[in-house]
């Protein structure tokens, strides 16, 4: 009887223990998640629709951040409208094959970000270093090449975790996961086996997927920065880093806490499970809700448009009026 049988035949579902939370603060903390939840689609959803909308945004590195944008809503959505129906009917269950699916999806998901985010670096790399030829070097048809390449390597590189983590033989019975979702770390915690093969793979994955993406940015920004400490005048220094500071806010959060996650040493699988889920509440419902405001709050040409559709809206319902 092989590992896949194994698992088909002794666990029908895993049992998500989910968010701890004293019996008086459970309505607060579902009402959270869901605003959080409401905001990061509404955001996300509002941002992609301005980029559509307004020509003027039609542009590399728009396009590029509608990608993130598509990526945040989809990572969101994977995980959080099942906590909230889990917190609401107090039953937190979900099958092999519906655990399995949450596992591969959002580690895809997060890999497409984290490549995503390389080449966003890119892009502004050569937007502050070669302003003269990035129209030239930056075309359409490039910019979709990075983003079908990232969502391509991000799915493709997550297959090996997906399956190694699921062919793993779990306790008989309902094998208990100490999360709100099917996450990487948190199955193999309730493997009945060795797992260091496991962690092995994710170290190693972890290099392709965060480690050189991470590397390339870094790269990319010392290239900025020594490009831009040639810049004559303050003023054009402060214009230049300005185009990057939102970028280098999301890499700082993103890689600040999935690294956390997932390159840790395995040492600290040891600690209390509610430090994993507050590392996981982070990346999976702060850093998406705020993606769209760190963008938003110091682009100009993301409040032009914003203003311009604003207006359209006021003039249409004018007309109705």
């Amino acid at each position: 009887m092989g590992p896949g049988t194994l698992n088909d035949s002794r666990t029908p579902e895993f049992l998500l223990l989910g968010l701890w939370a004293p019996p008086s603060l459970r309505p607060l903390l579902w009402a959270s998640l869901l605003l959080a939840y409401l905001a990061t689609v509404l955001g996300n959803g509002a941002l992609v629709g301005l980029i559509a909308l307004d020509r003027r945004l039609h542009r590399p590195m728009y396009r590029l951040l509608t990608h993130l944008a598509l990526l945040d809503t989809a990572y969101v959505s994977t995980t959080l409208p099942q906590a909230l129906a889990h917190m609401a009917m107090q039953r937190a269950r979900l099958s092999l094959a519906r655990c399995g699916a949450q596992l591969y999806v959002g580690i895809s998901l997060g890999s497409c970000e984290a490549i995503l985010l390389a080449a966003m670096a890119l892009d502004r790399c050569l937007a502050v270093c070669r302003p003269l030829h990035y129209a030239t070097l930056v075309t359409t048809p490039r910019c979709a090449a990075l983003a079908g390449a990232s969502w391509t390597l991000g799915f493709g590189l997550s297959v090996p975790n997906a399956v190694a983590a699921l062919r793993l033989p779990f306790c008989p019975g309902r094998p208990a996961v100490d999360h709100f979702f099917c996450e990487l770390p948190a199955v193999l915690r309730t493997a009945c086996a060795d797992t260091t093969a496991n962690y092995r793979l994710v170290y190693g994955l972890g290099v392709p997927i965060l480690l050189v993406p991470l590397a390339f940015i870094l790269a990319s920004y010392a290239w900025i920065l020594a490009a831009v400490s040639r810049l004559p005048s303050a003023g054009s220094r402060r214009k230049a880093l300005s185009t990057c500071s939102s970028h280098l806010a999301v890499v700082g959060l993103f890689y600040g806490t999935v690294s956390a996650m997932y390159l840790r040493p395995r040492a600290s699988s040891a600690l209390p499970a509610r430090h994993h889920k507050l590392v996981a509440v982070f990346y999976l419902v702060i850093t998406p809700v705020l993606n769209p405001l760190i963008y938003s709050l110091r682009n100009r040409e993301v409040h032009a448009a914003a203003q311009y559709a604003l207006a359209r809206l006021r003039g249409g319902s004018t007309v109705l009026g």
